[in-house]
């Protein structure tokens, strides 16, 4: 197993260099720069610089350089823990993302615990009642959770959060504590409206999860072993849980790659309709403006995190599945 992870961890070198290298032409596909972008909106404004202020500008930012030696730039500031320079915020990126990657982070996992904890149960007991008029109902709430658009479901807790509850609309604290240091009173606003965005996302991925786990377990609890366990007198609880339902979490295991880089990016749309001060909006801005180094950061960890993530899930689902071994393929 130690061998397997040390060639994974190898492995990973090339494949981020390629990311990266992969996101910075793409970043810079479309016509122009981070300066031409913000010239356009001065512009359309009625405002005008002169050519020589622009070239200035350009040489500060960098901008007049090939393209082969930016990506170098950058990728060497990588290297050393730099990511760069926002033009967008006019600050180093480590300081623009390290202010809301921690709300991201506490967002997104809130989102997850609710996700589990309301899917689990809920798609355990629709397969173990198939066709009842619990499983019936609880289908049809889980359609509904799938049909209805995040940012429709935004606009109406919003109303009723404030309207019930008197939540200040939008952002994750009341509007006095936006500057204010970390204290009880803040993490009480902080918890009154984290409830929000945590519904408004967990939602359509709860409802995704409850029909995926409850197929799953279905298609496991009619196969012989099943069958041969309840036949010998298993208890039902332990003929359910000891193999069953560990054989259907395997796709939410392999799914880890896919979760983790929520954490940095969040839902995007749902930050813009509650105007949350997580990195969802900045990385849009980002991409929008050209900002290069900001959105290539992001994307960056971003893509370390499916990397990492998918590592993580494959030593799980081993440990998970006595069927899954390192090197099988090998073996062969």
């Amino acid at each position: 197993m130690l061998r397997y992870v040390v060639h994974r961890l190898l492995v990973m070198v090339p494949t981020l260099l390629a990311i990266s290298l992969i996101t910075f032409v793409i970043i810079q596909l479309p016509p122009g720069d981070f300066l031409s972008t913000q010239l356009a909106e001065l512009q359309a404004q009625g405002e005008t610089l002169q050519q020589e202020k622009i070239e200035h500008l350009r040489k500060l930012y960098g901008l007049d350089q090939p393209m082969w030696i930016q990506y170098l730039r950058w990728l060497w500031g990588l290297l050393h823990g730099d990511l760069g320079w926002s033009f967008e915020y006019d600050r180093p990126v480590t300081e623009v993302i390290g202010d809301r990657i921690f709300l991201t982070f506490v967002v997104s996992f809130a989102t997850v615990l609710f996700t589990w904890a309301i899917a689990f149960p809920i798609g355990i007991y629709s397969a173990t009642h198939q066709y009842s008029w619990g499983d019936h109902g609880l289908t049809f709430l889980g359609f509904l959770g799938l049909a209805t658009p995040n940012f429709l479901l935004a606009l109406v807790l919003l109303y009723f959060a404030n309207v019930w509850f008197g939540t200040s609309i939008g952002g994750l604290v009341d509007p006095q504590y936006l500057d204010q240091p970390m204290s009880l009173a803040k993490f009480l606003s902080v918890l009154e409206h984290l409830w929000i965005p945590v519904v408004i996302i967990g939602t359509s991925g709860t409802a995704a999860m409850i029909r995926r786990l409850r197929a799953n377990l279905l298609d496991e609890l009619q196969k012989p072993y099943v069958v041969t366990a309840r036949a010998k007198g298993c208890p039902p609880g332990r003929a359910l849980v000891k193999y069953p339902l560990r054989m259907a979490l395997n796709p939410f295991i392999a799914d880890i790659g896919s979760l983790l880089p929520e954490f940095i990016s969040g839902s995007a749309l749902v930050s813009v309709v509650l105007s949350l001060p997580t990195t969802g909006p900045v990385l849009v801005r980002a991409l929008q403006t050209q900002d290069m180094y900001l959105a290539g950061s992001f994307l960056m960890l971003e893509s370390f995190l499916v990397v990492l993530g998918v590592l993580v899930s494959d030593l799980l689902l081993a440990w998970l599945d006595p069927r899954i071994r390192f090197g099988a393929g090998q073996a062969r």
